[in-house]
């Protein structure tokens, strides 16, 4: 055997061609698994792996699962294909009654179709700075349709499914443009004022409040009246009605008690003469009273024991 190809260790000779090429072999391998592993895509629930080729898109892919690409000519980027929310920069509009008004808004929404959004908007950043833009000029245009009050009372406001409303004509022009998004829903955060406004708005909303106040007390006033009034009436229809009542009985009790009484005297007449005449001692003697008598008056007769 050639001393090129045998080396002696401990007396054995030991092949460095044969397990060279096999540890070649090896290390291919494990680059073909390397690239073959490197290349292997994993897409998640919730995502949408986008593949390119030198820098055109080439394939979505939109069920989770495993996908691949094409060493080292393909790539791939993730697109969200959950809801996402964006807040939309506060600005500024005018009421119908020319007032200036700070609206703070809202969007939940989501990319529909990733090759259209890639091929008219590029990047989600692009795609949102649209998305605003469009949802600004809708919310200009629906809120100047209406005064500061409706907007910023509830329980004034006709505003109605506006938030419907804004939505559904977003989407239209999202759609127009193609842009592949859809928005679910717009809505206000918050409504606020200028800060130059913010001291007169305030000033009036005090006076309206007082002015308010005023009208529940002249209600109150005129409702206590009324029935202060109310009451009195019926006190005095009691009363009246009572004393009525209270007449009626006297005047029945009278005339039994003169019937009585009629009855009684009529038994004993030189008795009732008596009783009638001590009774009116009561009212006309008293202890420094002095009478002068006829001698034929009843009182003397009495007083002298006549009873005929």
């Amino acid at each position: 055997m050639s001393n090129d190809n045998v080396v002696n260790f401990d007396g054995r000779g030991f092949n460095w061609r044969k397990y060279t090429k096999i540890g070649i072999f090896f290390v291919i391998i494990l680059v073909l698994l390397g690239v073959i592993l490197f290349n292997l895509i994993v897409v998640k629930e919730g995502e949408y792996k986008v593949i390119r080729q030198f820098g055109e898109v080439v394939r979505i892919v939109k069920t989770p699962g495993l996908t691949y690409k094409v060493p080292f000519i393909q790539s791939v980027t993730t697109l969200p294909k959950y809801q996402m929310t964006y807040d939309v920069t506060e600005a500024e509009i005018n009421t119908k009654d020319k007032k200036r008004m700070l609206i703070d808004n809202y969007a939940i929404w989501r990319i529909e179709d990733p090759k259209k959004m890639i091929s008219n908007a590029r990047t989600v950043e692009k795609a949102e700075s649209r998305m605003e833009e469009f949802i600004y000029s809708v919310v200009r245009s629906e809120l100047g349709q209406l005064n500061y009050d409706e907007i910023i009372n509830d329980e004034k406001s006709s505003r109605g499914s506006l938030n419907d409303r804004i939505t559904e004509k977003v989407n239209d022009l999202l759609g127009k443009d193609n842009y592949g998004i859809v928005v679910t829903d717009v809505r206000m955060k918050r409504t606020d004022l200028p800060a130059e406004n913010e001291q007169s708005v305030f000033t009036r909303m005090i006076s309206e409040r007082e002015s308010k106040a005023q009208e529940y007390l002249s209600m109150g006033d005129a409702e206590k009246n009324r029935i202060e009034a109310d009451t009195d009436r019926e006190v005095k229809e009691l009363l009246a009605k009572a004393k009525a009542e209270a007449e009626s009985i006297r005047a029945d009790g009278e005339a039994e008690a003169a019937k009585i009484y009629n009855q009684a005297f009529s038994r004993d007449p030189a008795f009732y003469s008596m009783f009638r005449t001590l009774e009116s001692y009561k009212k006309t003697i008293n202890d420094e009273t002095v009478i002068v008598l006829p001698s034929d008056s009843p009182y003397a007769r009495l007083l002298m024991g006549y009873t005929d």
